[in-house]
């Protein structure tokens, strides 16, 4: 019998079934079961933020351990996290420093807390957004983080965590023709490609509307007070931009799509077959507030 040539289809499955294997000797809950949607967990609690619009850190902590104990099938968070990393890793926590809305500082230091607590020490950790190239923590890392919040982008639709990876490349604008359509193509560069162990995007207060680059009023954020945890970042996302649908037309009082729309979130499944963006694909499991939750 002839062998058939070697497609890009057979790449593709074949890449994906070795990340599977690599995960594997870390979390099988998450990695080796084969399951066909992908898991998503959205966890609220309406008392996170202070009266400044602060999150409160040892809220943060007790929402982030809810989804991960959740999203592993594990009852104890240091447990669940032991199944993301091992001590010799090193972790870059990628986290969003974009001045209206960052990941902010009590986000950044629960997970910080969380790796300590697997016995990666401290020298192996590094929390940034910019400058990642040049820091050897995250050149180096086998192991990475990826936390930031969701808002509207003036150039892709959404900001969110696939986005969230542009960093990692020397020339960032040459991922912006046709609004970022290929923004999932970053995923798959050695630096990035494989280690991302868990994505985290903030919905402590998301940005709904803009109009224009670095746009911002805090006429168009609301108080979400939530967090959506997975392994899948194209799921993340897909449920990420079903949330800002939903809140726009609530605040407008009919459809307003997004503009530009967030066609990279789609075709990093369509497309470059980074994860699953179909609704009916995706698992989300619903922890704690329900007022107003929208999807």
């Amino acid at each position: 019998m002839e062998n058939k040539p070697y497609s890009r289809r057979d790449f593709l499955r074949d890449s994906a079934l070795a990340a599977g294997a690599l995960y594997m000797g870390l979390s099988t809950q998450a990695f080796g079961t084969g399951a066909k949607n992908s898991k998503v967990i959205l966890v609220r609690n309406k008392n996170v933020l202070d009266d400044l619009n602060q999150p409160k850190q040892a809220i943060v902590g007790q929402m982030l351990d809810d989804a991960v104990t959740t999203l592993l099938g594990v009852k104890n968070p240091v447990d669940a996290w032991k199944q993301l990393l091992r001590p010799e890793d090193m972790v870059g926590i990628k986290t969003n420093v974009w001045r209206y809305l960052p990941t902010t500082t009590a986000l950044e230091q629960v997970i910080k807390e969380r790796v300590l607590a697997t016995g990666v020490p401290d020298k192996n950790i590094s929390i940034r957004d910019r400058g990642l190239l040049s820091d050897e923590i995250f050149t180096n890392a086998t192991a990475l983080i990826n936390a930031r919040p969701l808002r509207t982008h003036h150039w892709s639709g959404v900001g969110s965590l696939i986005k969230n990876y542009i960093m990692f490349v020397e020339q960032p604008w040459q991922y912006h023709p046709n609004s970022c359509a290929d923004l999932a193509a970053i995923w798959k560069l050695p630096l990035v490609k494989d280690k991302t162990r868990l994505n985290i995007l903030v919905l402590f207060s998301p940005l709904f509307h803009g109009i224009g680059p670095h746009h911002f009023n805090p006429e168009y954020v609301w108080n979400y007070c939530g967090l959506l945890v997975g392994f899948d970042p194209v799921a993340i996302d897909s449920v990420g931009v079903r949330l800002l649908m939903a809140k726009r037309k609530a605040f407008f009082k009919e459809e307003r799509p997004l503009n530009p729309p967030p066609q990279h979130v789609f075709l990093a499944d369509t497309r470059h077959h980074l994860g699953t963006a179909a609704a009916e694909k995706i698992e989300l499991v619903k922890l704690g507030w329900q007022e107003d939750c929208l999807i």
